[in-house]
């Protein structure tokens, strides 16, 4: 079967605000903008990547509190994620939709989120592989180093990982020549589903390759014109309301861009058997 790869961004994508606003936070008996303030002060002092700086703050703000930071304790924290209308019906929908017209579907997060967080959410059994930040631990079970850490430019590596079937992060095969008939799924068969500025490098380079890049936005916020604004700008494909409800609009392109994929497909079979034909 042919394979289509669902690619999210996480936060305000799939959930309808960052992951760590759903009680994370506020364990830290913080107020969600006094800890994103914190994190732009550590990161503007030390002239830090805005990514390290939220996971030095993240780890820094539990030991002072002396709340033991560990694998389950992030899992627990994506339990109470909160998920735009139709996300957790969306993945059964569209892989079936998918199978009926001939189409194995495949979801990825591609995220500056946390992964031990996105893996305790009641939707991570869906997801192919999650490439997100996640934390190195010691014996223990505390974390000792951000063991990776995604931010806006670096998530492309991501992308080109999907296209190539090259899914381990330590695995430097990434970086090598690959023919096009040889890659796990072409770039034409991405769609990249992101909200923010954060996602314009993933964006961008899809809709240069063929592949789509659909932006999700909440009706009346900054957002909206934003990504509306870059569909002029030929950076995106789509720019829809973040609604995943059956019959809705990001609901509706998923499923023609799926049909469209499915004939390419079925031309390019045809193709390959006349210049079959005419080689022999």
């Amino acid at each position: 079967m042919t394979k289509v790869a669902l690619v999210y961004d996480f936060d305000k994508t799939l959930s309808t605000d960052d992951m760590q606003t759903f009680g994370f936070i506020q364990a830290l008996g913080m107020e969600v903008d006094d800890f994103w303030n914190k994190c732009g002060e550590f990161g503007e002092k030390n002239n830090t990547d805005g990514v390290l700086a939220y996971l030095y703050v993240t780890v820094k703000e539990m030991r002072d509190r002396n709340i033991k930071l560990t694998k389950e304790y992030l899992n627990k924290c994506g339990e109470n994620i909160e998920f735009f209308k139709g996300v957790e019906t969306w993945f059964d929908r569209i892989n079936k939709f998918g199978k009926e017209n001939g189409i194995e579907v495949e979801h990825y997060v591609v995220s500056s989120g946390l992964t031990e967080i996105i893996e305790g959410t009641k939707i991570a059994k869906y997801f192919n592989k999650i490439f997100a930040c996640y934390f190195a631990y010691d014996e223990t079970g505390v974390p000792v180093w951000p063991a990776l850490a995604l931010n806006y430019t670096n998530k492309t590596q991501f992308i080109y990982r999907i296209n190539k079937g090259i899914f381990g992060v330590r695995d430097n095969r990434v970086n090598e020549e690959m023919s096009h008939k040889d890659r796990y799924i072409p770039f034409s068969n991405i769609i990249y589903v992101g909200d923010s500025a954060t996602d314009i490098p993933c964006m961008r380079m899809l809709f240069k390759y063929g592949g789509t890049a659909i932006g999700l936005y909440q009706p009346g916020t900054k957002n909206e014109k934003y990504l509306k604004d870059l569909i002029k700008r030929d950076r995106i494909s789509f720019a829809v309301k973040a609604d995943y409800s059956e019959n809705e609009e990001f609901d509706t392109i998923v499923k023609g861009v799926i049909k469209k994929i499915k004939y390419q497909s079925e031309l390019n079979i045809f193709r390959e058997i006349e210049i079959q034909d005419k080689k022999d």
